[in-house]
């Protein structure tokens, strides 16, 4: 935003803090950003047209009738499509919302209707939410947003929060541009970002509202899953905050159902790559992830025939493995580290034990990765490997602040909890094998115990943590590394 822009901001933030009309707030905020193409009318029995932007048309531009005026709007909407919006100055809140009109007949009598009953009516182009881009609000350092939904999302449970400045880095990685969102900290932004450019200006980003407040400050929380994280796919989304807080993050292609394909991280080197899938939600160790190149759509349809138990596909590339693992960090720093030399999917699986004398070099790396994340993100689970240079992130999950990391002897505990008595799992029977067994468990006193030289950070220990069924874990390696 230049000065020009920015001297004009001030002046309409002033002008809307002492006005409501909302049509009149609309077409001075078009001044200096991009919205959605509208008109308005007055209410009475002959209703006048107040303001208008449509594409084509000067801002002074007078129609022969109502009518007309409403057929441009249709015209110039890609959706040939009409949102009637309604309201009374002296009530702002009391006016009725009609999404989605196409028809001009049906559009003129409606507004004629409203405008009897003494409304005002803004009626602007309908753009769709579900084109694979977000709505949100920016305000006081914070980015709230959601997919296929209106900015009124934050209303709802599920938003994804973000730092302004993560935020707009993690959109700009996903959509390929920078939101339009350059406004002052203490002014609320009611936003949509598009693939497709929409609106007057024909832009990405599309300002519904604007509104000035005292100066605030908000901490915001990063959690997920929420809405977008479901959206783009877990794992993709973990990726995606560990690369917008500047770890080393393989490159990625994420291609995912809802959104166009997307790249993040950086290159390793190697050229060769892995194949993973990224359901809405972390199914510890359900689906296929594959070292080398298959058919991707026959690799996705022989997991998710249906299309609904996966949101994204990603290409990795590969490290150089010379060691790999996963790695939990808890509330107060406690620490499991765990690894093998070269490849780590075995391990992941149970299929493969833990090594007891991971390099000292490794676990410096994975310790200060672990340590970086949880002063940013609370407690964590990371995946990751190591060449002989540096420690790569390829997962990243938070954990329950529960999730409290301990060991008593030759028991490692992998979810805290009095249990009444713990059933006996062979870790030879397999993961599917104990999904059956934790969702036949409905009393939260029965534990698990685990029996097998497998890790806590495997997919055995994520299963029983998401599930917060008291558990723990026979004969393990020492492996925990102090802070």
């Amino acid at each position: 935003m230049n000065l020009n822009d920015k001297n004009k901001l001030l002046h309409i933030l002033n002008y809307i803090n002492n006005n409501n009309y909302k049509d009149e707030i609309l077409f001075h905020i078009s001044t200096v950003a991009n919205i959605a193409q509208f008109i308005s009318f007055a209410p009475g029995e002959n209703i006048k047209l107040r303001f208008l932007r449509i594409r084509g048309f000067s801002p002074d531009h007078r129609f022969d009738s109502p009518e007309h005026a409403i057929k441009a709007l249709l015209n110039e909407s890609p959706a040939r499509s009409i949102n009637i919006r309604s309201f009374d100055p002296n009530r702002p809140k009391a006016g009725e919302f009609i999404y989605g009109e196409k028809n001009p007949g049906e559009i003129i009598y409606k507004v004629k209707k409203l405008a009897q009953d003494g409304f005002y009516t803004i009626l602007n182009e309908t753009i769709d939410v579900k084109d694979g881009g977000v709505s949100g609000v920016s305000f006081a350092g914070l980015l709230e947003f959601s997919p296929e939904d209106t900015p009124k999302c934050v209303d709802k449970p599920g938003i994804c929060t973000l730092p302004y400045e993560l935020g707009t880095k993690l959109l700009k990685k996903v959509y390929g541009f920078k939101p339009d969102l350059d406004y002052p900290r203490n002014v609320r932004v009611e936003f949509s970002i598009h693939p497709f450019r929409q609106g007057y200006k024909k832009q990405h980003t599309i300002i519904w509202e604007l509104e000035k407040f005292d100066e605030i400050s908000y901490e915001a929380k990063i959690s997920w899953p929420n809405r977008f994280s479901r959206y783009i796919g877990d794992k993709a989304f973990g990726l995606l905050i560990a690369d917008i807080l500047g770890f080393d993050v393989p490159s990625t292609l994420v291609i995912g159902r809802h959104i166009k394909p997307f790249e993040l991280g950086k290159s390793t080197g190697t050229k060769e790559y892995w194949m993973r899938t990224s359901p809405p939600e972390p199914v510890p160790g359900h689906f296929k992830t594959i070292f080398g190149w298959v058919d991707p759509f026959k690799f996705i349809e022989e997991q998710d025939n249906e299309g609904d138990k996966l949101t994204s596909l990603l290409i990795q590339e590969s490290v150089d493995f010379y060691f790999s693992g996963a790695a939990l960090v808890g509330p107060t720093n406690d620490m499991i580290i765990e690894g093998v030399k070269g490849k780590g999917d075995k391990f992941m699986l149970g299929i493969q034990s833990p090594d007891v004398n991971l390099p000292e070099s490794v676990q410096n790396g994975v310790k200060n990765a672990l340590l970086k994340f949880k002063n940013i993100l609370g407690p964590v689970k990371i995946e990751w490997v190591a060449d002989k240079k540096k420690v790569w992130i390829v997962q990243l999950h938070l954990l329950q602040k529960r999730n409290i990391l301990q060991k008593r002897d030759d028991e490692y505990f992998i979810y805290p909890g009095k249990a009444k008595e713990f059933i006996r799992f062979n870790i030879n029977q397999g993961l599917e094998s104990l999904r059956e067994l934790i969702s036949e468990i409905k009393d939260r006193e029965i534990g698990i115990e685990l029996i097998g030289n497998v890790g806590v950070t495997s997919h055995f220990g994520d299963l029983l943590r998401r599930a917060r069924i008291p558990s723990r874990i026979k004969r393990l390696y020492d492996n925990i590394i102090d802070s």
